[in-house]
């Protein structure tokens, strides 16, 4: 019996704290948020990604990612949340649905064309969705790939040339040179484009030997 208990007692020290997350926002972008320094991913919504590009009705190109998460943060940076969680992602991030105010922020962004019904997780956003697409509100005004398309379409073009160097060495507008190793914020985002002198790096050795620094995040 008490080697039955103290089994009991370690799995559950060994499972992850899924408890309920209060505090001030911090909008990382359209669906990511910090809440009281908890990182969240929002569930059952997906925001289009930072640098993701959409068309006017007009057939005009615009970056509807960045878009997305400055509405996001005027809406909601400094407030107050309280969320419940309800998983974890491969990013270590805490999966929840979170409310401002009693309003569910998930509804809010999706039903205000800032961000679509992520189907593959949940179908309660999917009647926001459509109300904002009768409105043509935000991502709606015009076309756009949805947000996870995007990114297995950014995948496809970005895929390392060997499978045994995975570290993105980035060249940002102001000339940094940055590399993202797998897992960190920005890797899924970053494509390289070697004739603006971008390149993969098999080891964070030979990245910082050729002149990078890592991404903070």
């Amino acid at each position: 019996m008490l080697r039955i208990c103290s089994t009991l007692v370690l799995v559950l020290l060994a499972a992850p704290a899924l408890a309920g997350v209060e505090g001030v926002v911090r909008v990382i972008d359209g669906d990511t948020l910090d809440v009281g320094g908890v990182r969240v991913r929002l569930h059952g919504i997906d925001a289009p990604e930072i640098g993701q590009t959409c068309q006017t009705s007009q057939g005009q190109d615009w970056d509807c990612g960045t878009w997305a998460s400055r509405a996001a943060r005027a809406r909601y940076q400094g407030v107050r949340a309280s969320c419940d969680a309800m998983d974890r992602d491969h990013y270590d991030r805490v999966v929840a649905t979170c409310r401002v105010g009693g309003r569910d922020m998930g509804r809010d962004l999706v039903r205000n064309g800032m961000a679509v019904a992520f189907r593959r997780y949940s179908h309660a956003y999917v009647a926001d969705e459509r109300a904002a697409k009768r409105a043509h509100l935000g991502l709606h005004s015009g076309a756009f790939q949805r947000p996870a398309e995007h990114r297995r379409t950014k995948v496809a073009q970005s895929a390392a040339p060997d499978a045994g160097c995975v570290i993105k060495g980035n060249i940002s507008k102001s000339g940094a040179r940055i590399f993202h190793l797998p897992g960190q914020q920005f890797y899924d985002a970053t494509t390289i484009r070697s004739d603006h002198g971008e390149r993969w790096f098999c080891s964070v050795a030979e990245a910082r030997a050729a002149g990078w620094r890592a991404a903070r995040r």
